[in-house]
């Protein structure tokens, strides 16, 4: 795929430059390790969502300031132009297939590996609410203490600031839209 891939490392790394934060700091505010978020940092470790949330916040940030690119284009996203993000150790990867700060709307198709998924930590964010489809495979999905097993084209709605988190249960890949309003990614 010709779409560019976000690395998220040195943006982290430069936020916490600019505030003039260390390593040892952001780590404690964020609940982990030194050592891990310098993997982090360095683009050798992936953080699952909920971790990556943390280590936004630990910066006064939210997972979408960190992803977001300012876009040349307006609301037409080109599929060679896609924001790319890459979650190597939770077998993830995300296509934003919208994208403006000034946006109301966002949805991103991912594409997960079995077992792969958010991470074992549900999370929240500064959505109100998300709709996700199954478009490929299997899904399993956690919102509060429900649990929903999703096949090819099922679809659900949820509150986004209910913790939730999801994984899939194999045998093949799985492909998923999840359209979430606000943008909060």
């Amino acid at each position: 795929m010709d779409a560019e891939e976000l690395l998220i490392g040195q943006r982290l790394r430069d936020a916490r430059v600019s505030r003039g934060l260390t390593l040892r700091a952001v780590a404690q505010r964020a609940g982990v390790t030194e050592s891990f978020l310098s993997q982090v940092e360095r683009d050798v470790a992936s953080p699952s969502i909920a971790t990556l949330r943390r280590i936004a916040v630990a910066l006064g940030l939210t997972i979408g300031a960190i992803l977001d690119e300012t876009s040349p284009h307006g609301a037409l996203v080109r599929a060679a132009d896609r924001r790319v993000v890459n979650y190597p150790g939770l077998g993830a990867r995300d296509e934003f297939l919208t994208d403006g700060a000034d946006a109301r709307l966002q949805v991103i198709v991912s594409a997960i590996e079995p077992g792969g998924g958010t991470g074992t930590e549900a999370y929240t964010h500064e959505s109100d609410e998300e709709c996700l489809v199954v478009l490929e495979g299997r899904l399993e999905l956690w919102v509060g203490e429900t649990h929903y097993e999703l096949e090819q084209g099922d679809a659900i709605r949820y509150p986004s600031r209910v913790a939730h988190r999801n994984t899939n249960p194999g045998p093949g890949p799985a492909k998923v839209l999840f359209v979430l309003t606000p943008p909060s990614f």
